[in-house]
């Protein structure tokens, strides 16, 4: 069974839009992205920064066009997301209200960039959860920014309010073809800059993903399943880049949760000489150090439970070269085979 995460980039500028470049059939960067998924042949599929909609037909526009090109994932699961959920409140701290990043997640409009969980077999939307709305104090041991002063940033009422998803935080069950059951944890996280020192996004980025280790502890109100898989964006590198590093490497040494270590030929070769990370496990092409970018960074992951055995695993690296055409994206789709218990 194939289970894979895309950051697939596919986001418009404004409601609708999407939906109508997918019927329309007509833009290259939409036929670039089905091509991938179809040569991927992933059996589930997390796809992030993807733009949404309440009645979710822009999820069953690309479903449509899955079929039509022979990679059918029937079932979808994608509540409302905090990408673009608006706010009356000042939550950056820049002194405005009412822009994109006073939504609960970064977004120009409601669904801006959202996520998508396809999957070729029934996803159990009746038991599923969605962690959505937790606010982030309430995440035990929340790491909360504050003022140089100590006072709550950017205010306390603002602290009130902010969820510690900015995407979202999903638990799906489904049911494997021999009746057993694995759980799909799905995420994204905000980048870990575009702040100040106060570091809210850097302390945000890292909560997101210490929250699977919440989950898996019990502290947040769920039984946690013995057999499941973290799918997403962490937008966070074990060694390189910025953010808190230590979340993800906490996660990724959790005995609960093995890391297959995806790589790609294509990221090996494409190294950046500043880094101290493996350059082959690097999930986003992005513009060198050298030239002013974070270079290439790890930042998608699929970890299964280690109660799953691991069969396989890679990358398709975004570039026309690597024969996977993800130019609609500069991140890779991060796939991993794993037997069936």
């Amino acid at each position: 069974m194939r289970l894979a995460t895309w950051h697939i980039a596919l986001s418009r500028d404004g409601p609708g839009l999407l939906l109508r470049d997918i019927v329309k059939g007509e833009d290259a960067e939409i036929a670039r992205a089905l091509r991938t998924i179809s040569e991927a042949q992933p059996d589930v599929l997390l796809l992030t920064g993807i733009d949404s909609d309440p009645g979710g037909a822009t999820a069953r526009g690309l479903q449509d066009a899955l079929a039509d090109i022979g990679w059918p994932l029937p079932h979808a699961f994608a509540p409302a997301s905090n990408a673009g959920l608006p706010t009356a409140l000042d939550l950056d701290g820049d002194g405005r209200t009412g822009t994109a990043r006073d939504a609960q997640g970064y977004g120009r409009f409601r669904g801006d960039g959202a996520m998508l969980l396809l999957s070729r077999l029934p996803l159990e939307a009746n038991r599923a959860a969605d962690l959505s709305g937790v606010l982030w104090r309430d995440l035990p041991g929340a790491q909360l920014p504050t003022e140089a002063d100590g006072a709550p940033f950017p205010s306390a009422s603002a602290q009130e309010v902010q969820r510690l998803s900015s995407t979202g935080h999903w638990v799906v069950p489904l049911t494997l073809p021999n009746g057993a059951p694995l759980t799909i944890f799905a995420y994204a996280a905000t980048p870990p800059v575009f702040d100040g020192p106060e570091d809210r996004n850097g302390l945000r980025n890292a909560d997101e993903t210490r929250a699977w280790l919440g989950l898996l502890d019990g502290t947040l109100g769920l039984i946690p399943p013995e057999t499941f898989a973290i799918l997403g964006r962490a937008n966070l590198d074990p060694v390189d880049g910025d953010g808190r590093h230590a979340a993800i490497r906490a996660l990724l040494s959790d005995p609960r949760v093995q890391d297959p270590a995806p790589e790609s030929p294509e990221s090996a070769t494409a190294a950046d000489p500043e880094h101290a990370g493996d350059p082959a496990l690097d999930t986003a092409d992005w513009r060198s150090v050298a030239e002013g970018g974070p270079g290439n960074l790890r930042v998608d992951y699929v970890l299964p439970s280690a109660t799953l055995a691991v069969r396989d695993a890679g990358v398709l690296w975004p570039s026309r070269e690597s024969g996977s055409d993800t130019g609609a994206s500069q991140h890779g789709l991060v796939w991993v085979d794993v037997a069936l218990p």
